[in-house]
């Protein structure tokens, strides 16, 4: 069997090579033209409707298209894939704008965000410049702590171009098969590569409806549930060449596919919906534009495409796409407001549009037309390598520089920021008047209560899915006490408070929680059921001495109001009839707004930053309606929170919350002391063992 080299040899062979090629040939402004109307949607709906379009979707699609004629160019005319130097030159391409976004959002950052959200977009920073903020978002969405940390991330839109960047390692491989396959069976390349992103298409579209429908959230930014969108773009590129509609269905493909793809984010939700086989919708409408082409006719939307402006546009869509979201988060953020009106999202769009277009003249197209990379892969190389070190070398001397700052700090604890400790009689503060209130905002990823090890030994839990959530203080030789910790996310910041109780009085630890979840006796159906089960069994196993629980639930402050979450009297009852106490601890306030920024923003005595306690929580403690039954007690802590009946930000220069309803644990450590005096005297002479 002859090569495919020396198959292109004879005349007819290169005759009919070259007729494949130029199928997959030429520039097609029309598509350009759409990426832009796709990018713009993108914007539209952010600024004005604060949804999103498909036009993502759309972006991703066409990318593949593109990507996918390049590459059958070479297979069709035998030319070597090269896929090292690909790799390396399209980053060389795509890096520079990234750079300058992430730099320039990074000063914005610096002096204009809270400095509660500079360490996260520090990360977020990092993992978008090396193509991996999907996954970020991806673990933050599913985290329940992260994902309730902050508001949207200037560096949010960076998932996509991360998606992109994996597809554009990967995609290549998939070529080099084909490339392959088409060696050692002789077989035509197109078919080839359609039955493989076939493949992937079925495979892919299959996950992503499993997993939109069962993890949504972390579907969303999954890159294996946006491969089929880049496989159908694939698979449009080998096909469009086959296909001739006639003008007058060229025509009508063309404006239903927009009119289709316009309305997709206005009729459904595509934020909570896809990626899952809704997706279809926009990328289907986009198809029928790019099917459509050049149609010939003054009334095909192809004119309309592929004028000059748009396809100039065009050009420019991925500096829009780049610039427009850090300006309307940092907009909001100087603003303090949701959304942006009607006159301030088209101020936000003109000035992306200009910078865009200043952007791509002036950036991307001097380093597209930069000479020296392109003589070598090394020189491609290293010119990869600086724009990854012009993000990376300064975030991480930045972090450095704050987690030195925080060691110092954290030295002169003691003496300067004492916390809760400042309520007891007597208190007379000798630190330094001018230290900084703790945490410092660097350090609010580690504010997170969790004990140091997974349960093991008689600890181990029976039920497997409470494997990753039970935790315990190292093995306690001959505990005094054997407690358990069982709740949601509040009750773990009231661990802070009671771990240093549990090394001194020699107590062994245990937690099982489980996010947004407090412990009670929940019916089939209801979303806490299965794992208030499985934790109710599990504290039946262990048979401890006592059990930590929440004892109420604080709604916002807009909400209905402080109460006893329902099935948790059943819960008392049921625990306390086995001989195991239940301390049910009084859920702290919940707000609208972040304490933590507020005092950053406008100083910890700001009267805005400040709630008096009957706008949080009930004007009695609900749990102490359970008070006449033998075996439980109603702790509560509200005024070491809320001194003097206001809810303040800072107390003894700690922040007592971390962010809108958790208290952060630099403060609860604080209240320990007070929290042995009440605990202990509250259970009885066997907690004092």
């Amino acid at each position: 069997m002859t090569s495919l080299r020396e198959h292109e040899a004879t005349p007819g062979a290169g005759a009919s090579t070259a007729g494949r090629v130029a199928r997959y040939s030429g520039f097609r402004p029309e598509v350009q033209g759409l990426r832009f109307v796709a990018v713009l949607l993108v914007v539209l709906y952010h600024v004005f409707l604060d949804r999103v379009s498909g036009g993502v979707d759309i972006f991703l699609l066409i990318s593949a298209f593109f990507l996918t004629l390049s590459f059958v160019r070479k297979l069709e005319a035998g030319r070597p894939l090269a896929i090292g130097r690909y790799w390396l030159h399209v980053f060389k391409r795509l890096l520079p704008l990234a750079v300058l976004t992430v730099l320039g959002t990074l000063v914005l950052a610096w002096l204009l965000f809270p400095e509660a959200r500079i360490d996260r977009i520090r990360t977020e920073a990092l993992a978008s410049v090396f193509y991996v903020q999907n996954w970020a978002l991806a673990l933050a969405e599913v985290d329940y702590y992260a994902a309730d940390a902050s508001t949207a991330s200037p560096f949010q839109h960076f998932w996509s171009l991360s998606v992109q960047g994996q597809v554009f390692l990967l995609w290549p491989l998939v070529f080099g098969a084909a490339w392959l396959l088409t060696r050692w069976r002789g077989w035509r390349p197109v078919p080839v590569l359609a039955g493989m992103f076939g493949l992937i298409f079925a495979a892919s579209l299959a996950w992503s409806v499993h997993s939109t429908a069962t993890q949504q959230a972390f579907a969303y930014f999954d890159t294996r549930t946006r491969l089929w969108e880049f496989a159908l773009g694939s698979l449009l590129a080998l096909a469009v060449p086959y296909l001739n509609p006639p003008r007058a269905a060229r025509v009508a493909l063309g404006w239903a596919g927009l009119l289709s793809m316009v309305s997709v984010g206005l009729l459904i939700d595509v934020q909570g919906a896809f990626p899952g086989w809704i997706a279809l919708w926009p990328l289907l409408s986009a198809a029928a534009i790019i099917v459509a082409g050049q149609s010939g006719s003054p009334f095909g939307l192809d004119r309309i495409l592929a004028s000059k402006p748009l396809v100039r546009l065009g050009d420019a869509s991925y500096a829009l796409y780049l610039i427009h979201w850090p300006l309307l988060i940092t907009y909001l953020v100087l603003r303090d407001r949701p959304v942006a009106g009607p006159r301030s999202g088209a101020v936000i769009i003109l000035v992306s549009l200009v910078l865009a277009v200043l952007a791509t003249k002036l950036v991307e197209r001097p380093f597209q037309r930069w000479a020296w990379p392109e003589q070598s892969k090394r020189r491609l190389a290293v010119s990869v390598a600086v724009s990854l070190a012009l993000v990376a070398v300064p975030v991480l001397a930045w972090q450095q520089v704050d987690a030195r700052r925080a060691a110092v700090l954290a030295e002169e604890a003691a003496r300067n920021n004492p916390g809760a400790a400042v309520l007891r009689p007597g208190f007379e503060f000798r630190g330094d008047p001018q230290a900084p209130a703790l945490p410092l905002a660097s350090a609010l990823q580690d504010e997170w209560v969790g004990l140091p090890e997974p349960c093991s030994g008689e600890f181990a839990p029976a039920q497997e899915p409470l494997e990753e959530s039970c935790r315990q203080t190292p093995l306690v030789q001959d505990p005094t006490r054997t407690v358990l910790v069982v709740g949601n996310s509040h009750m773990e910041q009231f661990m802070g408070a009671v771990i240093p109780l549990a090394e001194e009085r020699n107590w062994q630890l245990v937690s099982v929680l489980q996010p947004g979840c407090p412990f009670a006796v929940r019916p089939e159906g209801d979303e806490c059921h299965e794992g208030n089960r499985l934790a109710l069994d599990y504290v039946e196993q262990v048979d401890p001495d006592m059990v930590l629980t929440t004892s109420t639930y604080a709604a916002r402050m807009d909400g209905p109001g402080e109460t006893v979450p329902s099935g948790y009297p059943e819960l008392v009852d049921r625990l306390t009839g086995q001989g195991i106490e239940v301390v049910g601890f009084r859920d702290n306030p919940r707000f609208d707004f972040n304490p933590y920024e507020c005092a950053e923003r406008h100083g910890a005595g700001a009267a805005r930053c400040e709630v008096p306690v009957p706008k949080v929580l009930a004007p009695v403690n609900p749990a102490d309606a359970l008070l006449d039954r033998p075996g439980f007690t109603s702790l509560d802590l509200t005024d070491l929170i809320c001194p003097v009946g206001v809810c303040r930000p800072v107390v003894g220069n700690v922040h007592v919350f971390m962010d809108a309803h958790h208290l952060s644990w630099a403060y609860t450590r604080t209240m320990a002391p007070a929290l042995e005096e009440r605990l202990l005297g509250a259970a009885g002479p066997k907690a004092s063992l």
